[in-house]
């Protein structure tokens, strides 16, 4: 008979803060703000932002350079019993790369109706043909989430149209 998981809730905000931190970071250097960490037994081991632009890489998604860098602090490919939490619902290419690391758990906080695959343009991690489940959580700090990309593409479209841009925006 399998067991139950028993899931540790209690730090999902702490740890969406520090991923929207990092979220803040990459806005500051006019990346997207999607910002990541690994957690493990409560201790953040990896973290990460959008970089594709300044890294010429695309690749370098928030998800990607969190895992990353969990993988080589922890010296193993492999990440059992780690919790990824990150700003905006994974994409194709991260939810693949989530499964092959087997990270345990994916907490999100914005839904991407374009992009997202947990949920909102199909269900990824619930395909038949993958080797490793993952449990998947939306909804944490979701209008945070949500406000911060807004704003950046708000400011970004002010500053093409040749708009005032206010001191302190996320996008200067």
């Amino acid at each position: 008979m399998k067991r139950p998981v028993i899931i540790d809730r209690s730090g999902d905000e702490k740890f969406m803060r520090a991923a929207l931190g990092l979220a803040a970071e990459g806005a500051r250097l006019g990346e997207v703000p999607v910002g990541a960490v690994v957690v493990q037994n409560g201790v953040i081991i990896g973290s990460g932002f959008n970089c594709p632009i300044s890294r010429h890489d695309p690749s370098a998604h928030a998800e990607m350079v969190a895992i990353r860098d969990a993988a080589l602090r922890m010296e193993n490919y492999r990440l059992p019993g780690c919790t990824l939490y990150v700003t905006l619902e994974p994409c194709s290419m991260c939810a693949g790369l989530i499964v092959h690391s087997r990270i345990q758990r994916v907490v999100y906080g914005a839904t991407e109706p374009k992009a997202g695959v947990a949920i909102s343009r199909g269900q990824f991690f619930s395909q038949e043909f993958l080797n490793h489940r993952v449990l998947i959580e939306g909804g944490v700090m979701t209008q945070a989430c949500s406000e911060m990309l807004s704003e950046f593409f708000r400011m970004r479209r002010l500053k093409a149209r040749g708009g005032d841009v206010e001191q302190g925006s996320v996008d200067s």
